[in-house]
């Protein structure tokens, strides 16, 4: 089950994250944030108006996502960046593909242009860009030895689903990326 993600949901998002940010390489933070900074994220991303998802097997947390502005500057009103996240116990079972395509549709009712994938380098790299390909996104790039974690350099591979090809005129404001939907 999808479902937007609720402030009691934070303790499970916080835990699952603070894992990954001490045994993965999905992020490039070396201390975990606490619960207190984890909200304060969550805030700042529904705010904006914002999508971040939550979801369950069988009642069980299975993993997280959401939409953040891609970049500071306005011009980049258009755009977000994706971030997901899954339980190790749910990996396997189609909740990244899940988290992504709701993200994905929650994206597009906003009016917003671009998603951005950041995926760094690491054991699941390639099924998580295969995964963005097989839903739309296509390589843009990559950064190559951007991050240093666990004693080596990480590549960064771009990955951007364009939610409008044709290149027609926004019919939205964007994101107002000092606090909520301009």
């Amino acid at each position: 089950m999808i479902r937007d993600a609720a402030p009691a949901d934070l303790p499970a998002i916080t835990a699952l994250y603070g894992r990954e940010v001490i045994s993965g390489t999905a992020t490039f933070e070396l201390d975990p944030p606490s619960l207190d900074e984890m909200t304060s994220r969550f805030e700042a991303v529904r705010a904006r108006g914002l999508p971040w998802i939550f979801a369950e097997i069988d009642g069980g947390f299975a993993g997280y996502a959401y939409a953040s502005p891609f970049r500071p500057r306005p011009a980049y009103r258009y755009g977000v960046e994706g971030s997901i996240y899954v339980n190790e116990t749910a990996r396997g079972r189609g909740v990244g593909r899940a988290l992504l395509l709701a993200l994905i549709e929650r994206v597009r009712v906003l009016g917003l242009r671009h998603i951005i994938g950041a995926i760094s380098d690491s054991d699941t790299s390639e099924a998580s860009i295969a995964l963005h390909e097989r839903l739309g996104f296509r390589r843009v790039g990559a950064y190559a030895q951007v991050g240093w974690k666990f004693d080596r350099w990480i590549d960064v591979h771009l990955m951007q689903l364009d939610l409008d090809p044709t290149g027609a005129a926004p019919t939205t404001p964007g994101i107002d990326l000092t606090g909520g939907l301009a």
